[in-house]
């Protein structure tokens, strides 16, 4: 599905395509933190200055190109900084959560073996004994002579982010200087993006979601990025939105249901929102649509290869679907003897020639290969493509489950339910009852029990009877992983341990 995309211009620097529309636009507002009480504003011009005077801060600690800094920073505007002051001159960042605890951090650090830590105060650290530059260090870099961009080869490593594995092992990627020049694709066929926007994030500044969708993309196309000041709740958005003329708005769908618990005031400027993470309900893409006269266009992808397939203003994704591989994208669903026909299910994957593809998973050669069929990168998720090409999503491969011989994916159960009056989440999950006997079963939260007749005749009217939950269980929460998605596997491992069926 569709070609590919033009080559990463060689030599390159990440950090100096990120900011290479700041000498145009020196006075423009690049970014602008947003509080009750008004702005925090910063023009390219500081912005750029303040990205090469820290790497400047951190040449003179020492460092020189391909070592590792590992940030343990919290919500501030000094993470997407430190993050491309690194990049600027070879070294290699590596974000890290803030709510990481001591002996997470201890294992990265083990993994990852940093030449220096740069940490907020409270800020869990590593307990081995690499170098640590406290965060207040970094204002005082801001004002340093300007580092000189270090080009070279764009396949070289530019930093390393972590993922969760399959084994519940945190995965180290390593990600090239090209990452950036991929995501070029998302600007017509994700976000509809141009140098006039005002582009609204709703997440915290050391949330790759937020440093690439909300920061990377609005600064690489001249843009203006506009995120919460920390602690803001979502409550608060809606009004942020109107106040500062956000014309584009970028969030997870948990936020977006929030959001929608009160009535939103008029929107004028807004064009669109972007949802990304998880899947996004069918029924609060209607719901936002309703309450703002504006679309939410999802996007898919994964740590791996951030997002290469979605709907867009300029090419809506087909009701319930993900929508179509961007432009410039190769998109393949496999089965086991390679890329299946349309409307089979398969598993979703991109090509290895994609710009955007992870370098690998760091000092893990065989892990890294079995993520690969031939040319193709695996990422293991399910998917089937109708005639026009949009994808529609089945779960991932792991999470798929079996009812009496037929593969049954929990989304569809899960979103048939979702319109049940008084249902609040819900996760669709394969539980072994007996030695060997396996059901579907409906975990879900509620502000009460529900009517589990009434929700046995809801389903049977929606889904064949193979596909309808036999049991349904009401819990207060459904586990989410760091990303936020949903961890449909360890509601079974919990259940099943707790029922003697593990």
């Amino acid at each position: 599905m569709n070609g590919s995309a033009a080559p990463c211009p060689h030599p390159f620097n990440m950090a100096a395509h990120v900011l290479g529309r700041a000498a145009d636009r020196p006075d423009k507002t690049a970014l602008a933190v947003l509080g009750a009480d008004g702005a925090e504003t910063w023009s390219y011009a500081r912005l750029s200055g303040a990205v090469r005077g820290i790497a400047t801060g951190l040449l003179r600690q020492g460092l020189t190109a391909g070592e590792r800094v590992l940030m343990r920073l919290d919500n501030t505007p000094e993470f997407p900084l430190t993050y491309l002051a690194c990049i600027a001159v070879g070294l290699v960042p590596v974000p890290t959560s803030a709510q990481l605890t001591a002996p997470e951090v201890t294992a990265i650090s083990a993994d990852i073996r940093p030449r220096l830590i740069v940490a907020s105060p409270g800020v869990a650290l590593p307990r081995d004994d690499a170098p640590v530059l406290e965060a207040a260090a970094l204002a005082g870099f801001h004002d340093l002579p300007p580092a000189d961009f270090a080009f070279g080869d764009p396949n070289r490593p530019a930093y390393i982010i972590y993922t969760s594995g399959t084994s519940g092992r945190p995965r180290a990627v390593v990600h090239a200087h090209r990452a950036i020049w991929a995501r070029r694709m998302m600007w017509d066929g994700w976000y509809g993006l141009t140098p006039d926007d005002r582009l609204l994030h709703a997440g915290a500044f050391n949330w790759t979601y937020t440093l690439g969708t909300g920061l990377m993309d609005p600064w690489a196309v001249g843009a203006t990025a506009l995120i919460p000041a920390p602690g803001t709740p979502p409550a608060a958005l809606p009004g942020l939105l109107a106040a500062h003329g956000a014309t584009i708005f970028a969030a997870a769908p948990g936020v977006y249901r929030q959001m929608l618990r009160a009535a939103l005031p008029p929107l004028p400027a807004l064009r669109h929102g972007l949802s990304a993470g998880e899947k996004l309900p069918e029924t609060l893409r209607a719901a936002w649509q309703a309450a703002t006269g504006t679309a939410v266009h999802e996007a898919y992808g994964m740590s791996e290869c951030s997002t290469f397939i979605s709907g867009s203003p300029a090419a809506p994704a087909p009701p319930g679907t993900l929508g179509r591989p961007q432009p410039g994208r190769r998109v393949a669903l496999i089965g086991l003897d390679g890329p299946v026909p349309k409307d089979e299910t398969g598993t979703i994957a991109v090509h290895c020639s994609d710009p955007g593809l992870m370098l690998g998973y760091l000092d893990q050669p065989d892990e890294t290969a079995a993520r690969f069929q031939g040319d193709w990168f695996l990422t293991g998720d399910l998917g089937r493509a109708d005639a026009s090409g949009a994808i529609t999503y089945m779960g991932r491969a792991d999470d798929m489950m079996n009812a009496g011989g037929y593969r049954v994916s929990p989304v569809e159960v899960e979103e048939a339910l979702a319109h049940f009056p008084g249902l609040a989440e819900v996760a669709a999950v394969e539980l072994r009852v007996k030695a060997e006997t396996t059901v579907i079963a409906a975990f879900y939260t509620a502000a009460d029990l529900l009517d589990e007749d009434a929700l046995h005749r809801f389903a049977a009217a929606r889904l064949a009877r193979y596909k309808c939950p036999r049991l349904y269980i009401h819990v207060p929460g459904l586990p989410r992983g760091a990303n936020n998605k949903l961890l449909r596997r360890k509601l079974r491992q919990d259940w099943e341990a707790a029922h003697g069926h593990a």
